[in-house]
């Protein structure tokens, strides 16, 4: 198909919030606080543009530490979401772990409820999918539900790469350079 033409119905990125999306400047829990990073919005819309579902799954454990409500994390979200969407950007669906890590949720990444729940709701199957995140746990998702990984550098990319058990499919500079890699994946894939 050609290059802005939909590659597959079946195709979902999942993409981690903060460090990946947006600049992590450690908890946030202020809207007004939410600064994309530089491309984040065009990656994603070249999502978009070829009919590639994406979806985010985050880990917020600072609700369970006490830090900030349920209702802060939608308000980012929705944040995050308005500022993807002045770029032509949108996400198919925002998921989050509010648990505090030592919880033993089935939630918190890499564990793979945020998945579960997220392709239930959105009616993904187990076709094309690929996670991408700054943190050695977005890797183990992506081992756990059976996907490629990708691990960008911006964030705490540098930091968490010591810290995995094998590496990622792919290492990106950021999500710019994710989003081009899985493109030229899901073209090899699909001949």
């Amino acid at each position: 198909m050609g290059k802005t033409g939909a590659l597959s119905p079946k195709a979902a990125v999942f993409l981690d919030r903060d460090g990946t999306i947006n600049i992590d400047h450690g908890y946030v829990s202020d809207p007004s606080g939410v600064v994309l990073i530089d491309g984040a919005a065009k990656a994603v819309k070249r999502l978009n543009d070829r009919g590639i579902r994406v979806i985010v799954v985050s880990n917020q454990s600072g609700v369970g530490r006490g830090y900030f409500t349920d209702e802060d994390v939608s308000a980012v979200n929705r944040r995050l979401a308005e500022l993807m969407g002045l770029q032509g950007a949108r996400m198919d669906g925002i998921y989050y772990c509010p648990h505090h890590p030592d919880d033993g949720c089935e939630c918190r990444k890499p564990k793979v409820g945020l998945f579960m729940k997220a392709a239930r709701e959105q009616g993904i199957d187990t076709g094309l999918l690929y996670v991408v995140g700054d943190k050695a746990s977005d890797v183990g998702l992506a081992r756990n539900i059976n996907a490629k990984s990708v691990l960008v550098l911006t964030g705490a990319g540098p930091e968490e790469i010591k810290k995995l058990s094998g590496p990622p499919d792919f290492v990106a500079g950021g999500i710019s350079g994710a989003v081009d890699w899985i493109i030229k994946d899901i073209n090899g894939r699909m001949g």
